[in-house]
């Protein structure tokens, strides 16, 4: 018999997702409702007590309301909103982020999966914060771009909406009154001092994601080097298996190894369909600046293929479990 698991709000992106990553899985039992009883509280609250692991993809009120439901003392949650990542009494749950991590995971029943904008950012600026080399005072600006499926079945309507389509954008930016919802949790578990400033934007394009954080070396207290902070990202993810950190390179070197295709070039959509992070260091010929970059699947580890991630780790099974490496 596998581990039982309610996914509340299956019908959701993130959601369908996980779904599609469990179904076929003999380790797990997945509790599933109907449409007629998926709104009703009664049968909600016996599936979520009744699951090992109750994994939440709801808007962040109705994440709320679905904890409160839990009575059982046994049932761990994931829960995939905004609601509870900078909670001191949640764990967050970034397995890559610091040696005891998984360890916390592990012990814990009550985990935030972290949001895609900000795992990657925090993924590249914890650990030079950690390191020493970037002030957690320090001006940090992120620059991003995400396909239109990280906002949801809405997002996703108003560019595929055929005549209801809502935009025929190429690319936008929003967020522009400085209130981003992932803006708490970088500043929190990115070690930082104060907000950056964050600037994301959509493309029209389905999925995939591409953050960068320009760093003046020359403006830096101790003036780091490119080899410094290069070195402190390949050390913070050594031995990691959905993380990596590519060769230092500026663009041109980096777009000249990658195949015609571009499959490994900074193109948002390169690791869509897996599990993984990639980090770039950028830099120039005068090497006084860097910028750096993070691509993921903003539906793989930015969302639901981190969620299934951490219900391995809480199950005992493979981390690569129904996961794309």
């Amino acid at each position: 018999m596998g581990a039982s698991v309610f996914i509340d709000g299956e019908a959701g992106t993130t959601g369908l997702q996980i779904y599609d990553r469990l179904k076929d899985r003999a380790d797990i039992d997945l509790i599933r409702l109907d449409d007629a009883r998926r709104k009703d509280a009664k049968a909600r609250a016996d599936a979520l007590n009744a699951a090992d692991v109750a994994i939440l993809c709801l808007p962040d009120d109705a994440a709320k309301v679905a904890v409160a439901l839990i009575e059982s003392p046994t049932t761990r949650v994931i829960d995939a909103s905004t609601a509870h990542r900078t909670d001191p009494a949640w764990v967050y749950g970034f397995q890559e982020y610091a040696e005891d991590q998984r360890q916390r995971m592990s012990g814990s029943t009550r985990i935030a999966n972290p949001g895609c904008y900000a795992l990657t950012s925090i993924a590249m600026l914890h650990p030079l914060v950690s390191a020493g080399l970037l002030p957690k005072d320090w001006p940090i600006s992120i620059n991003a771009v995400s396909g239109y499926s990280g906002g949801g079945k809405a997002m996703i309507a108003a560019f595929e909406g055929g005549d209801a389509a809502q935009t025929s954008a190429a690319i936008y930016a929003y967020g522009l009154g400085l209130k981003h919802k992932h803006l708490p949790e970088i500043t929190r578990w990115a070690g930082l001092g104060h907000q950056p400033i964050f600037s994301p934007h959509v493309g029209r394009y389905h999925r995939g994601m591409l953050v960068e954080a320009p760093l003046p070396l020359w403006a830096l207290p101790g003036r780091p080097t490119v080899e410094a902070i290069h070195a402190a990202l390949q050390a913070h993810y050594e031995g990691e298996r959905f993380i990596e950190v590519a060769p230092i390179g500026p663009p041109s070197e980096v777009a000249a190894s990658n195949p015609p295709n571009g499959k490994d070039a900074l193109d948002p959509e390169s690791l869509n369909d897996t599990n993984r992070l990639r980090l770039h260091v950028l830099t120039n010929p005068d090497r006084d600046m860097v910028i750096v970059a993070g691509l993921l699947d903003n539906l793989g580890k930015g969302a639901s293929g981190q969620a299934v991630q951490t219900l391995n780790l809480l199950i005992g099974a493979d981390e690569a479990a129904g996961l794309e490496a």
